[in-house]
Formats: C-alpha cells, structure tokens, sequence
C-alpha cells in the first residue's frame, strides 16, 4: 500500500511538472492548442487568436504528458505516462475523448496530413491513431529526447544524446520515414541534459526549429538540418520557457512560459508571438492568477531591418545586430510582470539611457556594444544583460572582415559560440 501510495505521488508530481510545457499548432492561422494552469491545478487551453485569448477546453486530463493537433479541424490527441493514447474531435472539449490505442512514446507528432500521428520515430497511423504501421529505424542510437516529422512526405528527425558523451546532442534524420536514420547535425552544447529539447518544423519542406531550452537558445535550418543559425537567445530563469511550436505562416513562432509558486496560488501562462523567425515578440497573457513574476527580456532590429521583412538568408546577421555608423538600433522589450520602470543601459558603462518600453538609440562610434536592461515591478528587480550584441563598422572594408571576426553562419563545429 506504502508503494502505491508513493507511485501515485511520483505520478502526480511528474504529471504537474510536465504537462504544462507543451504547445501545438492547429490547422489554421491563430489557431494553438496548450497544457497550462487552471484555477484548481492544470487543462488543456484552445486558442483562435495566437494565443492572446484561450479557453479552457478541459481541466481534469491532468495525466496528459503531451499533446498534438491533426490536421483535420478539431481533432487533437495527447498520450499519458503509461503509453495511453487518447483522442477529441471537438477541439479536446472536455467528456469528448476517447481511448484509441496504447504503447505509444510521449513523443507524438501529427498535423501534416489528416489523420496521421506518428509514435515518435517507432510507427505512425493513417487512421487517426487506430492503427499503426511499425517502423524499422536502422541507424539509430543512443536516447531520444525528440522527434519531429518534416512538411515533406517521407522525411523525419529524432534528436538524441548518448551516455558518456557530455556536450553534444545529435540530429538524425531519416528521408524513408523512420524505416533508416543518419546523422545529420551535431550540436555542441554547455550540457546535453536539461528540461527542454524542442524540434518543431517550419511551413517550409526542410525547415526545422531547434529551442535548447536550459540554454535558452533558439536556432533555425532551410536545409533539412545541414546548416543552423542562431536566431536568439532567452533570458533563462525560474520562469521558463516550457515550449515551443512554429506556426502555420512564414516566420511565424510560438513560444510558451509557464510559471507558477506557493502551491498554485500565483500561477500565469504567457505566449511569446513571434513573425520573424523569433528574433522579436509579442507578450500575451491567457492565464494570470494572483501575483506575477518578472522577467527581463528583450531583442533589436536596425532601424532599416525593423522597417522590412526580415529575409534570413540576406540579413548580415540574425542574433548579433550589425551595421556602419552612424547605427540607429530598435530595440523590441518583450519582458514579463507588471512593470513599471525601465532602465536600458545602451553600451554597459553604467549610465542609464532610456526609460522608454521599446526605445531607438543611435550608435555613432565603431566597434562592439554590450547591453543590459533591467525592470522593476515595485516588488523586485530583474535584468537581462546581452554581451557584444551590436556591431558598429565604418563604410570601408570592415563590413566584409566582420563576418571574418564573428561566423554567424557558420554551420560547424558550434552554432552556439558566444563572443
């Protein structure tokens, strides 16, 4: 009895700790599926308006460990602890699902063609989950920590670690449907273990979205894994991004946060919204109950990329913000709490710049900018601090030796080596 008392504790504790992380994307434009809080513990949210308002479908599947949207309008399925697959053909309404199979992964992907939801790398079903065809997956090794399938028919990614291997995860992709895998792309990171591990497909064949989420960082491929660029990096902290899903337009990202302390009694979801490839953000706000956290955030443009279509195969760069001098540099805050002050410190000497939300500063002297920015809510401070972001060259040779300095599309050996 004292074992099944403690599983059942185990179980509760692993469900409320996982569940709220996941995020899908439903068949139309705006339209999200999300585990978040609720007033009595957490459910499952629909939203048609990029997540700026969700409702509460259901509030009582607290052992959905993840979920995934079909293509057909309303029909999502999520899968629990013990490999149990369930599905809802009325947008997860609660008494509207049913049990359809077992012995499936946590790591479920659906939402290309209708009906079909892979079982990670190992099957996938053309019957809405009924059945599924097994797949052979020669090639693979080591442990899986996500798998995603590619816009193209055919073509899939399992992202692994392996024991005794401590700063690499691999990308294996497979171009016959998980029946062989290859490596593909070798990420060399500070750590291989951590909470998030994230692939997400864009709406392009080959477009593919990695979030390292310990590290707080978000890369993008156009070529089937081969090539990564960096596109930004998070502000990690108690509040953490719990997932992350590209959308159904071009650029089009989804980033969710959940953050909740004192059993449950200040508890907020929010839905970062992003249009260029997530090197800026709108903050939304479905869920709030009781106090907020605080968290700084933020990201820039050039005045002239700001006033454009970002296009990330021309810009100069995606993370660091480059141009000559004179630099006119918009800056885009997308923190979290009910903030008050802001205090932007444009080159990291100290002096306070701007108190503005989202202020341009010009940049008229060469060379590297560090930038800090710290918000106060009343209650408690937080800053985020962003080491040699700008890069200010003269009009001469230098803005060909800066790509010399920093590879900012450098595909190996380390998308992710800092300044």
């Amino acid at each position: 009895m004292k074992k099944l008392i403690l599983l059942t504790i185990i179980l509760l504790v692993v469900s409320q700790a996982f569940s709220d992380w996941d995020i899908t994307r439903g068949p139309n434009p705006g339209e999200i599926f999300f585990m978040g809080s609720t007033y009595t513990g957490s459910g499952i949210y629909y939203s048609t308006d990029y997540g700026q308002t969700a409702q509460c479908m259901d509030s009582t599947i607290w052992q959905a460990m993840r979920i995934t949207a079909d293509k057909t309008p309303g029909v999502v399925y999520y899968v629990t602890m013990v490999e149990a697959l369930y599905r809802s053909d009325n947008y997860g309404l609660q008494n509207s699902w049913q049990y359809v199979n077992n012995s499936i992964n946590l790591h479920i992907n659906s939402g290309v063609i209708d009906g079909y939801i892979y079982n990670e790398f190992n099957s996938h079903s053309i019957n809405y989950g009924q059945t599924f065809i097994p797949h052979s997956y020669n090639g693979f090794f080591g442990s899986s920590l996500d798998a995603e399938i590619d816009n193209e028919p055919g073509i899939g990614y399992v992202l692994v670690n392996q024991l005794g291997v401590n700063d690499t995860v691999f990308l294996l992709k497979s171009d016959d449907n998980f029946e062989n895998l290859y490596l593909q792309y070798s990420f060399y990171l500070e750590s291989n273990s951590g909470d998030v591990r994230r692939l997400s497909r864009g709406i392009y064949p080959g477009e593919l979205f990695f979030l390292n989420g310990i590290e707080g960082r978000l890369l993008i491929s156009q070529d089937y894994g081969a090539c990564w660029i960096e596109t930004n990096k998070y502000n990690y902290s108690d509040i953490y991004i719990g997932d992350l899903v590209s959308g159904r337009t071009e650029g089009e990202i989804y980033t969710l946060y959940r953050w909740s302390n004192l059993m449950g009694q200040n508890a907020h979801t929010y839905i970062l919204y992003s249009t260029d490839y997530g090197i800026t953000y709108e903050v939304y706000h479905p869920f709030a109950k009781g106090q907020e956290p605080l968290l700084s955030q933020f990201s820039a443009k050039t005045e002239d990329d700001a006033l454009g279509k970002v296009d990330i195969k021309t810009i100069d760069s995606v993370y660091y913000v480059i141009g000559d001098m004179p630099l006119n540099v918009q800056f885009y805050n997308y923190s979290i709490g009910n903030i008050n002050t802001y205090e932007w410190d444009f080159d990291n000497n100290g002096t306070i710049d701007s108190n503005a939300e989202n202020p341009v500063y010009t940049y008229s002297d060469t060379g590297w900018y560090s930038v800090n920015l710290t918000v106060y809510d009343g209650y408690d401070t937080n800053s985020f601090f962003r080491e040699n972001y700008i890069y200010v060259y003269e009009l001469t040779n230098a803005k060909e030796s800066i790509k010399y300095k920093e590879p900012v599309f450098s595909c190996s050996p380390n998308p992710f080596s800092d300044k």
